[in-house]
């Protein structure tokens, strides 16, 4: 059994039913709560989309949308005047260019405003069902701890784990990852004597018990 697949199967016992911790009914309703969640907890992002989406159910909803309110509408989430800049022009964009409707490619979707890759990975892995590889920070820190990579660069990570994972696994393995790197390889205090994938770890700043 090679190194991926020793990964997945320790990942598997750890987080067998791994999802977003993001609240969505709809594409447009992740892709909305993707782009909040950018210096963002999920939680604090689920507790603004609850009245957000009652507000706004449609991408003609945020085309059309007042700036000051949706800004005091996303405010709690940071940074809430280039989101909200961001999520008007994506309604715009996706009214003028998709009719309404959340594209189904990484080459539409990086087109959109706040939208890079992880954003895109995230909608077409949970939504469309096609295999996406999310890189966030836990992703990365995870990933360069066991020794999987060796760059700081999301995309240049992205291309190195779709070679440790076999494609059907790549949305379910990353956010596995990523729920391992969030639960237990924390950035200041892993757990490394509890963690499942300990004997597979690489990396030199391992704790001990």
């Amino acid at each position: 059994m090679g190194f991926g697949a020793r990964l997945l199967a320790r990942l598997d016992e750890e987080f067998p039913r791994p999802k977003t911790a993001l609240h969505y009914a709809t594409p447009l309703e992740l892709l909305v709560a993707t782009i909040l969640s950018a210096q963002c907890t999920d939680e604090r992002v689920n507790q603004v989309t609850k009245t957000l989406f009652a507000r706004y159910r449609s991408a003609q909803d945020f085309a059309r949308a007042e700036r000051e309110e949706l800004e005091r509408r996303i405010r709690s989430t940071g940074f809430y005047k280039a989101k909200a800049k961001n999520l008007i022009e994506c309604g715009r964009a996706l009214v003028d260019r998709f009719g309404g409707q959340v594209p189904r490619t990484m080459e539409e979707l990086v087109t959109l405003a706040g939208v890079g890759r992880k954003t895109a990975n995230v909608v077409l892995g949970n939504c469309f069902g096609i295999p996406s590889i999310v890189v966030d920070t836990h992703v990365r820190r995870v990933s360069q701890r066991l020794g999987l990579v060796a760059t700081d660069d999301p995309d240049k990570i992205e291309l190195e784990l779709q070679k440790v994972f076999p494609r059907k696994r790549w949305t379910q393995g990353s956010h596995q990852l990523l729920l391992h790197g969030r639960h237990i390889c924390t950035a200041r205090s892993p757990q490394c004597p509890e963690c499942a994938l300990n004997p597979m770890c690489r990396w030199e700043g391992k704790r001990s018990a």
